[in-house]
């Protein structure tokens, strides 16, 4: 197996069960990869072993290696989505906006705006997390 993408570290099980082959990668990219932030993850957490913190919850918590390993692959691989259907539709769109338009007038000036406009909705998103006590009780929170 070579050190090409593809498909050559996945296979079936005599089961039915899909079986992948960890593996470390030292690859190269150019420097102006659009992926290279990326690509240099892969090679970091290379380093680690993952199976040792896998294989000591599967005795901890008594679930099959397997099963963490998919639930772990899962859980990263759908980050994305699930972070859109926590934050919401509507309020990634309003965190886009000074993104987009920052963008379209291209000027640091206006991308040093939109930081700014970022930094204040997130702050505003985040004010319950850091100040629990910001909104009073509600009738149900008093029964």
């Amino acid at each position: 197996m070579g050190e090409e993408p593809g498909l050559d570290d996945i296979w079936i099980s005599a089961d039915g069960d899909d079986v992948v082959r960890l593996r470390k990668w030292n690859g190269t990219w150019e420097k102006d990869d659009p992926h290279a932030n990326f690509k240099s993850d892969v090679v970091g957490y290379g380093l680690l072993d993952p199976l040792e913190t896998v294989r000591g919850m599967s005795r901890n918590l008594d679930i099959p290696v397997g099963a963490i390993a998919r639930y772990v692959l899962a859980r990263w691989a759908t980050g994305g989505s699930g972070g859109l259907l926590e934050i919401g539709p509507v309020m990634i769109h309003r965190l886009w906006a000074p993104v987009e338009e920052a963008e379209r007038v291209g000027t640091d000036e206006q991308r040093l705006r939109a930081y700014d406009q970022l930094r204040q909705m997130l702050s505003w998103l985040k004010l319950p997390l850091d100040q629990p006590d910001i909104y009073p009780p509600q009738a149900e929170d008093r029964a």
